[in-house]
């Protein structure tokens, strides 16, 4: 698994974490079983403190998404746990958001709907191969 951590993001870095693992479970990309990198290797990895990520594994850990292994470190949890996560709810901010930097920029809702439509089209097209 490999994250992406940006430093300079206002985003406390732990909470990065926690919502790259929540959103690769609700993807289907981390499946039950999957092994986590070590807390000291994902630290070295991103020059970052261990704490930091020791914080963001115990709280997934808290929330039942993660499991420790003893000789294993953090696991994804069993099959209920990616059902814990659900897809539309973790949207669910970022398109409330983008409602409201819409509405305070003066969109009205079409164009709003056509800007949407038109990014999925362009994703659409580059990751069809």
């Amino acid at each position: 698994m490999n994250f992406s951590i940006a430093p300079s993001d206002p985003m406390p870095i732990y909470r990065q974490i926690v919502d790259q693992v929540r959103r690769q479970m609700a993807g289907g990309q981390l499946r039950p079983g999957t092994e986590l990198p070590s807390v000291r290797a994902l630290a070295q990895q991103h020059a970052i403190n261990p704490m930091t990520v020791s914080k963001a594994y115990s709280l997934l850990e808290a929330e039942g998404l993660l499991e420790r292994r003893r000789g294993m470190g953090m696991v994804v949890a069993g099959p209920g746990a990616r059902s814990a996560v659900d897809p539309e709810r973790l949207l669910a901010p970022l398109l409330q958001a983008l409602v409201r930097q819409a509405a305070e920029l003066g969109l009205p809702p079409e164009t709003l709907h056509r800007l949407i439509d038109q990014t999925l089209d362009n994703t659409t097209d580059r990751e069809t191969p």
